[in-house]
């Protein structure tokens, strides 16, 4: 869609050409991204994002994925030849301190459709505990698990749902042309995401335990919105290791609060979960946080995997 030919920093030029001369092409999703098509082209941060990109825009976009499938999106460090890919797009969809890699690039690019996700819903700063679960046994310090901002705005379906409305508004200026199908499809996307929340919400709203554990900060807003508390073994670094009295404290907090299990994730390994599990006599379990989608994951898109988050949070919470 994009007719103006964008100028590329030349050493962006020069790594490309290093790469191959041969043209770039990629079809929805792809991560060696082309410009320049008959669509509204979009370079999507994560999946996540492209998810939204690719619901909303429908078959008048064309998406691609700067986070590789199966890539922890945290450690991206992008590439020459997706900046140049960057350059030509008509529009990128981030999410801005999640890859700092990308917020750089993004910084640096002429494309004029900038949506930056965080800035479309609110942000909320969340540590190693996140909900309203508070006990006599709880102990903590502040010295485990930096906190910060959590980015992790996509597994609460409301924030979701209010990021792709952002989103939409974003494409129908953009690209007029098709503002309606744009407008419709989002109405769509939003209702099938209300109807996800009101099923978390209905599901996990009478549970023996409200407490879960997870190897690194990734559900709070969903622990907050459904009224559960997520004690993670990391903070919202999912690379950070445990202290020996943040394995203890979890520990005692699973004997207290009735946790049957420790989650682990696909992206990142599951050594530690499995540890602090074993020793305390626990079981394991996956619990997705959805950052990409590839064949190990429990389903082939957002609403699939977030459904089997829901099966897994209901056994180990003994629903009812």
């Amino acid at each position: 869609m994009n007719v103006r030919r964008r100028l590329i920093p030349a050493a962006a030029v020069a790594a490309v050409t290093a790469l191959g001369t041969g043209t770039l092409t990629a079809c929805s999703g792809d991560t060696a991204a082309a410009a320049n098509t008959s669509k509204f082209d979009v370079v999507a941060s994560f999946y996540p994002m492209a998810f939204l990109a690719e619901r909303i825009g429908g078959d008048h976009v064309h998406v691609t994925t700067l986070t590789s499938p199966g890539q922890e999106p945290h450690d991206l460090e992008i590439s020459p030849r997706q900046i140049a890919a960057l350059e030509e797009s008509d529009a990128v969809l981030y999410l801005k301190s999640l890859q700092p890699s990308v917020d750089e690039a993004v910084a640096q690019s002429p494309v004029e459709t900038k949506i930056d996700a965080a800035s479309l819903t609110t942000l909320e700063n969340h540590g190693n505990e996140v909900g309203g679960h508070v006990a006599e046994h709880d102990t903590h310090d502040g010295e485990e698990g930096a906190g910060g901002k959590d980015p992790h705005i996509w597994l609460d379906p409301q924030r979701y749902a209010q990021v792709a409305q952002g989103v939409g508004t974003a494409f129908e200026k953009a690209d007029p042309e098709h503002a309606a199908d744009y407008r419709k499809n989002t109405v769509k996307l939003v209702g099938e995401l209300d109807a996800l929340n009101f099923r978390f919400k209905q599901e996990l709203a009478h549970t023996k335990s409200k407490v879960f554990v997870t190897t690194h900060a990734a559900f709070g807003y969903l622990a907050e919105r459904y009224g559960l508390t997520e004690e993670a073994i990391s903070g919202l670094d999912p690379e950070s290791e445990p202290s020996a009295a943040r394995v203890r404290e979890l520990e005692s907090m699973a004997k207290a609060d009735g946790v049957s299990t420790v989650f682990y994730e696909t992206l990142v390994s599951d050594k530690t979960a499995r540890t602090i599990a074993g020793d305390a006599g626990l079981r394991t379990d996956v619990l997705d946080p959805i950052e990409g989608i590839t064949d190990t994951s429990r389903g082939k898109d957002y609403f699939a995997v977030q459904e089997a988050n829901l099966k897994a949070l209901r056994k180990a919470l003994g629903a009812k």
